[in-house]
């Protein structure tokens, strides 16, 4: 057997720990002395200004996510917002207050649909100019034999970071549980890699929107600590009365909103229909379109409890609209008689 050479193996252990350092230092963000301020501090810094980006729905730097059911709407929603935000355009009642650069992570989809998809919600009006605002990685685009970067690791994030450009304001993360698969979702220790890197982001001014799908109950899948460092939480969800011939229906409800107030928060009724290629929405506030819904109902001849099964909703909101429409049965004033004088 050949002698081991002590001198080559001790060479061999300093650069295997050369490496192993150097790694670590990669992986280890630069620490400083952290510091606090006292209130007249506090009043003088400049902190960076909350700029919106898509009327007071979105700002640079916010954490967001969109999360629904199976085939409700996601992706459809998510890129509508991502080509309002890249063209300077419309989302529902949202306006974008200049185009900005828009990366979209997307995991699952064929690249065919997600090209038709697309194309389906850039603006007619949009110029060449602004093509380079909108960019979308799928796997599709991978080379062959190379497995999605996990950006639950900091190896994945850092394979997605070449994609984060100088004019990146915006990243859409298309789906959570596709591009985050180390841990499991119900554990929340398994979220701190995935909180650390989004944090990064907001620092840098990089808003951020969560894609993710809901569980059996209705709620975001796995663990609820995803939701306390977020600013805006959107959940998708198809009314009792759903029929699958109208395609894409649903209600767009506000379930955690910092900073959205009056209509801004309220629920919104959504309709996707697409012609010839082109994507329209047509929205209106949720209380408005379920009364039309009860009132429709109410004509058919069904009682408030039949109503309030058939849409799933509480009985007390189809009182309530039935009351507002005066609809609700008279009631029957009962005389008293007076009792006869013996």
């Amino acid at each position: 057997m050949d002698r081991v050479d002590p001198v080559a193996l001790a060479a061999t252990a300093d650069k295997l720990e050369s490496i192993i350092r150097t790694d670590v230092r990669q992986q280890l963000p630069m620490t400083q002395p952290l510091r606090a301020l006292n209130v007249m501090q506090l009043g003088a810094h400049q902190f960076p200004e909350r700029v919106q980006l898509l009327g007071p729905l979105i700002h640079a730097g916010d954490l967001a996510m969109v999360f629904a059911g199976r085939g409700v709407g996601k992706t459809q929603v998510c890129l509508s917002i991502g080509a309002a935000l890249a063209f300077g355009a419309v989302f529902l009642r949202w306006k974008a207050a200049q185009p900005v650069g828009v990366l979209y992570l997307d995991a699952e989809m064929a690249g065919a649909v997600m090209q038709q998809r697309v194309a389906s919600f850039i603006p007619a009006d949009a110029g060449d100019d602004l093509a380079e605002n909108f960019r979308l990685f799928t796997p599709d685009l991978l080379p062959e034999g190379q497995a999605l970067p996990d950006l639950s690791t900091v190896a994945g994030q850092q394979m997605v970071e070449p994609l984060i450009d100088d004019k990146t304001r915006v990243i859409v993360i298309d789906n959570l549980s596709a591009w985050c698969r180390t841990g499991k979702e119900n554990e929340s220790e398994s979220w701190t890699p995935v909180s650390n890197w989004l944090l990064t982001l907001r620092r840098r001014g990089i808003a951020v929107v969560l894609v993710h799908h809901a569980g059996k109950n209705g709620e975001q899948r796995g663990n609820s600590k995803k939701e306390d460092l977020l600013d805006i939480v959107i959940q998708l969800k198809r009314a009792g009365d759903y029929d699958p011939r109208t395609g894409a229906a649903f209600t767009w409800a506000v379930t955690k909103g910092r900073h959205l107030h009056g209509d801004d928060a309220a629920e919104l009724d959504l309709v996707l229909t697409i012609d010839d290629g082109v994507a329209r929405w047509t929205f209106k506030e949720a209380e408005a379109s379920s009364a039309e819904r009860i009132i429709a109902l109410a004509d058919e001849g069904l009682t408030g409890p039949l109503i309030a099964e058939e849409l799933g909703i509480n009985r007390s909101t189809v009182w309530r609209a039935l009351k507002k429409a005066g609809r609700l049965p008279a009631k029957t004033s009962s005389v008293r008689k007076t009792p006869e004088a013996h």
